[in-house]
């Protein structure tokens, strides 16, 4: 297991784990937890999550651009006939 996704499974335990704790734990600061959980997985957990997906990925072939909305409008025409 890479450390990028050690640190990501942590730290999405973590923020699932301070989300749950702040529901069933009636204290005074619960709604802090669950508010730190939220933004744990949303500043945290889904850049680091996104940047392990996509890095070694190219971009270009993502793009619509004229060479792949050509290449897709061939892959259409085999798959039909």
């Amino acid at each position: 297991m890479t450390t990028i996704k050690f640190i990501t499974f942590i730290l999405f335990i973590a923020s699932i784990g301070s989300i749950l704790s702040g529901y069933f734990l009636e204290t005074n600061y619960s709604q802090k937890l669950i508010g730190f959980g939220v933004v744990g997985l949303f500043l945290l957990v889904f850049p680091l999550f996104s940047y392990y997906r996509w890095k070694d990925k190219n971009v270009k072939d993502y793009m619509l651009t004229k060479e792949n909305l050509d290449k897709m409008r061939e892959n259409q025409k085999r798959n039909k006939y």
